[in-house]
């Protein structure tokens, strides 16, 4: 069944013998229809448009969330969104990262709800983490609609101890810091010795949540603990103390000066000396470079002896060169036995000075 238009917010924008066009202001999920077009000639001429209207949803609420929690509560957060056509998209995150909700849709007119549900079983890193209902729809084509809670979680301290060195020797200074963890904050800390007072607080001080030895001393050797409280609980840690003894430094041995060495050109330099003080040469140290310079004149001088003695050599052997007989060989030379080349051979010695020889 048609029906005439008869509404302020449709107007008619063109008619001509080949179009009639309308606009609609402020459209409602009422406006959605079939829209039929009308054109009164012989014969007439029908038109037919179907609109469709969407339901943008609203902002998404989340219900079910109190402030502070416990820890290890467990509670049920609910975000729902309304009036959506098509149906919405409900999706939850967690610090930025989605986790999975459990979704419920119901219909209402032309609309829909959307509902979706997360249970958490509270625990302290809980704290201070941010959940956002985030919803999307075709209606939302630049942006989309989301609401965020962040959860407070209440818990009960936890305490640990942090120091300023690893080692712990006679006369160092040493800063031990409580850090205690809680909501409420646990403050003030409580340091005790042993389970007793601190002793000696003019060397050992205590600022806030620190606890400083200027020097530590083998009187300072215990257990130290820190306790921490909040309504919901006390905790403590421990920090066992064994003060050990300081390295002894052993005092250098006392050396004469080196000497300083000299030859015909003068006083060496440093790298001199420690070239002929061995007992100042660095173990460590890397071998420098080869003296060229030293290494050639040494190799001249090998060169030049063994000249020397080859023209020596020569010379010798120049001025030896033929054969010669012995006194014993000359007296033989007529003599029938030995003992008469023996006689012989004496008697020559008055002609040895004739045949002497000299040698350059």
């Amino acid at each position: 069944m048609s029906v005439a238009l008869r509404d302020n917010r449709i107007e008619l924008v063109r008619a001509t013998s080949q179009e009639l066009t309308i606009s609609i202001s402020e459209v409602t999920l009422a406006d959605e229809g079939m829209y039929t077009c009308s054109l009164f000639t012989m014969p007439v001429k029908t038109a037919k448009a179907f609109l469709t209207v969407l339901g943008v949803p609203k902002k998404p609420e989340i219900n079910g969330l109190t402030k502070p929690v416990l820890e290890g509560d467990q509670i049920t957060l609910t975000c729902v969104t309304s009036g959506s056509k098509p149906a919405a998209d409900v999706r939850w995150f967690k610090n930025e990262k989605e986790i999975k909700g459990a979704k419920e849709v119901n219909a209402s007119g032309k609309t829909f709800t959307v509902k979706s549900s997360l249970q958490l079983l509270v625990n302290r890193h809980d704290d201070g983490v941010a959940y956002t209902c985030r919803v999307d729809h075709v209606s939302l084509t630049a942006t989309h609609e989301e609401t965020t809670q962040v959860l407070e979680v209440h818990y009960a301290p936890y305490v640990e101890i942090k120091h300023s060195i690893p080692a712990t020797l006679e006369g160092q200074y040493l800063k031990l810091e409580c850090v205690p963890h809680g909501n409420p904050s646990p403050d003030p800390v409580l340091w005790t010795k042993d389970g007793g007072e601190l002793p000696d607080l003019d060397r050992v001080i205590v600022e806030g949540r620190e606890l400083t030895f200027m020097s530590l001393n083998k009187t300072d050797n215990g257990t130290y603990r820190c306790e921490a409280t909040n309504h919901l609980g006390t905790s403590h840690a421990e920090y066992k103390l064994v003060v050990k003894d300081a390295p002894t430094t052993s005092s250098p041995s006392t050396t004469s000066p080196s000497p300083t060495l000299q030859d015909n050109t003068g006083p060496l330099d440093s790298k001199d000396l420690n070239s002929a003080v061995t007992g100042n040469r660095d173990p460590n140290a890397l071998p420098g470079p080869p003296d060229h310079a030293l290494i050639g004149g040494i190799v001249a001088v090998v060169v030049f002896a063994t000249l020397c003695l080859i023209i020596v050599l020569g010379r010798y052997l120049a001025r030896h060169k033929g054969t010669y007989l012995t006194n014993e060989a000359k007296g033989a030379d007529d003599a029938p036995d030995a003992d008469t080349a023996i006689i012989n051979a004496d008697g020559n010695h008055a002609h040895a000075e004739e045949k002497k020889e000299y040698f350059i």
